[in-house]
């Protein structure tokens, strides 16, 4: 039978209760670590680190009503003890920014404070080097995300098809959405068109994507570039500018 691995932690949380009640499923789900110090700001934790470097520090990221302090706890631990493993356990159950801005940090995992909260599962995963742990609240989240992700590429890819769009329609239609005039568009060095044939560019697309009841009232650029976002050939999340 394979010997469990013994494990240092930290555990930092500005909440007496819940530190406590942290502290406790340690002791009592999981054996195999030892908590050699709690710390209920920064400050605190810096010493402790001064004192002795743990395996993994559990992290809360609202310290003292701030959202930030445990962010930059994260990044610095990253940099200057690249061994220590992060596991943030977290209130903050609906900012997924600051989920963004952990990962980004350095942390190798979240867990959210609600549903199954934390286990010896995910403990020991974070100590064996699992990155990207998890708990199943922000899993649930993760995947209807991704979900969302695939089928808004999936409509993209159809649109694209149906419509008959091309690498050029799709540069004019990204720089009209931006701002760009047709001389300024004509301009960029991944455009091999003059203005007149942008025009004309204009009609064939105004003419693929309306019906002709819609084009009885006259399509101008303004409209033509909402239809492409309604339609998915363009993504309002990705309107970055050529170079020109």
């Amino acid at each position: 039978m394979k010997e469990e691995k013994q494990f240092k932690v930290i555990i930092v949380e500005d909440v007496q209760l819940e530190l406590k009640g942290t502290e406790q499923i340690f002791k009592h789900e999981i054996p195999t670590a030892e908590v050699i110090g709690t710390a209920m700001n920064e400050e605190e934790f810096w010493k402790l680190m001064q004192t002795e470097v743990p395996d993994m520090v559990l992290l809360d990221l609202g310290l003292g009503g701030s959202t930030t302090v445990g962010v930059e706890i994260c990044r610095k631990l990253s940099k200057e003890y690249p061994k220590v493993r992060v596991l943030i356990f977290t209130g903050e159950v609906l900012n997924e920014k600051l989920w963004v801005d952990v990962l980004e940090a350095g942390a190798d995992g979240i867990i959210l404070k609600t549903g199954e909260l934390l286990t010896k599962t995910d403990v020991e995963a974070v100590i064996d080097g699992k990155q990207l742990v998890f708990n199943l609240p922000i899993l649930s989240r993760i995947v209807e995300r991704f979900k969302q992700s695939v089928i808004s590429d999936y409509k993209r890819q159809e649109a694209v098809i149906g419509y008959d769009i091309d690498e050029y329609d799709e540069r004019f239609l990204r720089h009209l959405a931006l701002g760009y005039t047709k001389e300024m568009i004509a301009n960029l060095k991944a455009m091999p068109f003059g203005v007149k044939s942008l025009e004309k560019r204009q009609s064939d697309l105004i003419a693929r994507l309306f019906s002709d009841e819609e084009r009885v009232v006259g399509i101008n650029a303004t409209r033509l570039v909402v239809r492409a976002l309604e339609l998915r050939i363009l993504d309002i999340d990705n309107l970055e500018p050529d170079e020109e």
